[in-house]
């Protein structure tokens, strides 16, 4: 398939993560490891983790921040798309109970859940974006939210100091003639099992490491040929927070300036669905990208998945 093309303007965005900060040398009373060990390999220093809180309100929490910043009316909004792969319940979804929580029930809507691991957020938004293109909906709010920590085994030393929780939104509508926006979203299956989740996270993370470095290189490069644009036309880049040294490689061989990725993995460590809403609303808060300007978000994850979107902010 070929980068998909649409028109998206973005009305809003939140974020929300736990209170409960837990730091590497908390790491280290858990497992056999170091605040050094993981640093260096990760980038992380800390991640949060939710107590007494599930996926759906963490979701509502972020929800509820971009709101609040913003002033949207949530009357407007006839689609949830919740990008997760660790739901409250089996059935019903994330976005059925985000609904009901928002006081959104009695209101003609379509909800759903979306699971392509830490690509999900990407692939809701090109599920958003086709969707609102039909002319049918009016507004959307595009989640990712996770509660990764149930799913930790905290005897695994390898997994349990890469994950953390939180929540990240964005509220969508159609776009006009100068808000064009591409997506890309992909998959390649995983015939080693390096990345799956069962009652626990599993991982090989060697393996997914040379796969996410070969994946982003290329889609990132495919989707900037399609639209046209350069790299440089793009103020920020919001990759997915799953390891610094990706990134890095990433910067240094599509020869872009790591000042241009922006990066919070130290603060939360990998949030998966949510990490790059969370990060995108981070670097809005700091001004790190201005209205109007290029940003591209690109993402990998289990499955393998991958993809790309980029679009006006």
């Amino acid at each position: 398939m070929n980068p998909l093309k649409g028109r998206l303007k973005i009305k809003a965005t939140g974020r929300y993560v736990p209170e409960k900060i837990v730091t590497n040398q908390d790491m280290e009373k858990i497992v056999d490891t170091t605040d050094e060990w993981i640093y260096t390999r990760t980038g992380i220093k800390n991640r949060r983790f939710a107590e007494q809180m599930d996926t759906s309100d963490l979701a509502v929490k972020a929800i509820q921040a971009a709101v609040d910043a913003s002033g949207y009316d949530l009357n407007n909004v006839d689609l949830i798309i919740a990008a997760t792969f660790t739901p409250d319940l089996k059935s019903p979804g994330v976005s059925n109970l985000v609904q009901r929580k928002l006081g959104l029930g009695d209101r003609s809507i379509t909800a759903f859940d979306l699971n392509a691991a830490c690509t999900g957020f990407v692939y809701a938004l090109t599920v958003a974006s086709s969707m609102l293109s039909t002319g049918a909906y009016r507004a959307a709010i595009v989640v990712g939210a996770e509660v990764i920590s149930k799913v930790t085994d905290f005897t695994d030393r390898n997994t349990c100091v890469l994950f953390g929780d939180g929540a990240g939104c964005v509220i969508l509508e159609q776009g006009d003639e100068n808000d064009h926006a591409w997506f890309y979203p992909l998959a390649k299956g995983d015939p080693d099992a390096a990345l799956y989740v069962d009652q626990y996270v599993h991982m090989d993370g060697q393996k997914v490491y040379q796969f996410a470095v070969r994946a982003i290189e290329s889609i990132m490069a495919d989707v900037v040929k399609a639209s046209g644009l350069s790299y440089g036309d793009l103020a920020l880049i919001v990759p997915h927070q799953a390891n610094r040294r990706i990134v890095q490689n990433a910067s240094k061989n599509l020869s872009i300036p790591m000042e241009k990725f922006f990066m919070n993995i130290e603060s939360y460590g990998n949030t998966s669905a949510a990490s790059i809403p969370i990060a995108f609303d981070e670097a809005l808060a700091q001004n790190a990208v201005q209205k109007g300007q290029w940003v591209m978000f690109v993402a990998f994850g289990a499955g393998f998945t991958y993809g790309v979107a980029l679009m006006r902010v």
